[in-house]
């Protein structure tokens, strides 16, 4: 991807970056808005400690186009399914849910059984993700 494309990859989309739970560790949540956003998109970045109904609403209030949950706890299950069943109360469910972290191999496939759009991981490139991302989107 030459800088050109990648600065226009994700033009008008808008993407909602949030730490639900107790993980207080956001560094990786801030690479990845700041990737987003040389990418081209509207990057919402929610904070530390945010619950999935917080969440959920951010991203009706905001008119997202995804969310992108970061979970680095080992709560990875249980915070995804909280956040969908909070789209679904809000009839959301239409918002892609995308999810970067800590995420053994063996909950990656149950993961996106479940709706999740995209699995991502620290060993990843972070062109790949945005690439992943902005493919998924389009």
């Amino acid at each position: 991807m030459n800088a050109s494309s990648s600065t226009t990859l994700l033009r008008g989309k808008r993407i909602l970056i949030a730490k639900p739970g107790l993980d207080g560790h956001d560094v990786g949540a801030k690479v990845i808005a700041l990737a987003l956003r040389d990418a081209g998109a509207d990057v919402i970045y929610t904070g530390l400690r945010k619950s999935p109904g917080f969440i959920a609403r951010a991203a009706v209030d905001e008119d997202v186009d995804a969310v992108g949950l970061s979970i680095l706890s080992g709560s990875h299950n249980d915070l995804v399914a909280e956040t969908m069943e909070a789209l679904r109360d809000l009839n959301a469910m239409e918002i892609p849910l995308f999810v970067g972290g800590t995420i053994p191999a063996h909950d990656q496939e149950a993961l996106r059984a479940k709706g999740v759009r995209g699995v991502f991981t620290s060993d990843m490139l972070l062109e790949d993700v945005v690439a992943s991302i902005a493919r998924s989107l389009s």
